[in-house]
């Protein structure tokens, strides 16, 4: 299996040698994640998780944060804070996001766990959690990636008295090597691995996230928390290379544009140059119309979409030894600095990132989810899974994830190799490139190039595992980018 941070992927490589299946080992390593990688994933967070494989229908089980504002905070009426705008650095450019209580959406990973683990788990979930708990309590040392992401994300780690409590209790962010302790979420996470999801929604967990949410003038509501669900759907899926990929249906928009750019590749000769790779990026880029954005809501709009046009987040993959596969992508946004006393939650500033409001903050409706950029992906071939894998990175997800399947579908590469590829990305009428890359081709038609001096997590942080569809052999990889490892069961 494949994680963002060594633990999180030993977490799930145990489960799967204690007898789990696919979908145990995700569990486990999801909820280590929360220790391991706080400032990525959480209690606060939302996600998808996609299940497929050794006979297993196809699922895509839908957790993400949904819109707030179903109803009456729990106090007395206060002027809704603004968003805050924070500037972050990833060295060779700069990109903006909003946090603070207006950013909080509804948080949909305890509900996506619990009922992952009902749906297809073969472990109690309170031993799945007993790893996390156990790391939460005694405390993890930041490696370099994740040191470096409390650099670049300074500015909301420190927005807050709480979040700086938990992230600089020395007064300065932590350092590599440095141990991050949390004996409040190890708590939560004991929580729920006891009780499940219900004291999240509507017990007292849910009451003290709305009192502290709505006295700094937040949106999020009791009726948002209590009227939240996972949703199971049928994933999206477009034939290339004679596979079939599977990826995250809307109302997300991610896997919808993959599977788009996807498309448009197949067409062409294999594999395929680097300028028909951005021309599909921008393709898919260019559909992002307030026609869309509304249109994902709609019944069937997957379908009558791609028959027209064709004719601070981590990721873990997990295959076992039946041939099932579990990707699952969780994000808390950038996180907002709203850590709730008590309970070690850090909830997500999913309604402050540009990326999913592209018509404005706060224009989807409440209880509705966010269209997020998030596309866990399977590849199969004759109904056997060939490769899983996701991406963190923003806007960046889709062409990440694109750039792997291509490595390792048309050049033939093993997971790490496709993985550790130098990467590009095209938006905005700029293609943001990594060394290596030959942009010779680019340049001479005139496109506006921004060449980054080393890579960078900017450009996401895949996660796969590929079996070979001869032998069954597996090989996985981390993106190194984010600090992620693969681990042999």
């Amino acid at each position: 299996m494949a994680a963002g941070h060594p633990l999180t992927a030993e977490a799930g490589a145990r489960a799967l040698r204690e007898g789990g299946n696919a979908v145990d080992a995700a569990v486990a390593a999801m909820l280590t994640s929360w220790a391991a990688e706080p400032l990525l994933t959480g209690p606060g967070a939302g996600g998808y998780m996609l299940v497929a494989g050794a006979g297993q229908e196809p699922v895509l089980l839908d957790f993400f944060v949904a819109a707030p504002g179903c109803g009456a905070g729990t106090g007395a009426p206060v002027e809704r804070a603004p968003l805050v705008p924070v500037a972050v650095s990833f060295g060779d450019t700069v990109q903006t996001f909003h946090v603070g209580a207006a950013s909080c959406g509804a948080y949909g990973t305890p509900a996506g766990i619990e009922q992952a683990t009902d749906r297809w788990g073969s472990m109690p979930l309170a031993d799945l959690a007993a790893p996390a708990v156990a790391l939460a309590r005694k405390g993890v040392r930041l490696n370099a990636q994740q040191a470096y992401v409390a650099e670049i994300l300074g500015g909301i780690l420190l927005s807050t008295p709480e979040a700086a409590a938990l992230f600089a209790p020395e007064q300065r962010l932590l350092r590599e090597g440095e141990l991050l302790r949390s004996p409040d979420l190890a708590d939560t996470i004991a929580r729920l691995g006891a009780e499940g999801a219900d004291p999240f929604y509507t017990g007292d967990l849910a009451d003290a996230v709305i009192e502290w949410v709505d006295q700094r003038g937040g949106r999020l509501t009791a009726d948002d928390l209590a009227g939240y669900e996972a949703v199971a759907r049928r994933p999206v899926t477009v034939a290339y290379r004679g596979r079939e990929i599977l990826t995250n249906p809307p109302p997300s928009a991610g896997g919808l544009l993959l599977a788009l750019a996807l498309g448009r590749l197949a067409a062409g000769p294999a594999p395929p140059t680097v300028e028909a790779v951005v021309e599909a990026m921008d393709e898919a880029q260019s559909q992002r119309t307030a026609a869309f954005v509304e249109g994902l809501h709609d019944a069937g709009f997957a379908d009558s979409f791609l028959a027209s046009r064709l004719g601070s987040t981590t990721h873990i993959s997990v295959v076992d030894g039946s041939g099932r596969a579990c990707s699952v992508t969780c994000s808390n946004g950038e996180g907002s600095g709203v850590v709730v006393p008590g309970t070690g939650i850090h909830l997500n500033n999913v309604m402050g990132e540009e990326d999913l409001s592209p018509l404005g903050f706060h224009r989807v409706p409440a209880g509705r989810r966010m269209p997020s950029m998030m596309a866990p992906t399977i590849v199969t071939r004759t109904g056997d899974v060939e490769l899983a894998l996701g991406s963190a990175g923003s806007n960046r997800i889709r062409s990440a994830i694109l750039q792997t399947i291509v490595g390792v579908i048309d050049h033939g590469l093993d997971a790490a190799t496709a993985v550790g590829a130098p990467r590009l990305h095209s938006e905005a009428g700029l293609v943001y490139v990594e060394p290596g890359v030959d942009v010779s081709g680019l340049s001479a038609t005139g496109r506006r190039v921004l060449q980054f001096r080393e890579e960078n997590l900017f450009f996401g942080g895949v996660q796969a595992v590929r079996r070979d569809p001869a032998t069954g052999a597996l090989d996985g990889a981390g993106d190194r980018r984010r600090g992620g490892t693969a681990v042999d069961a």
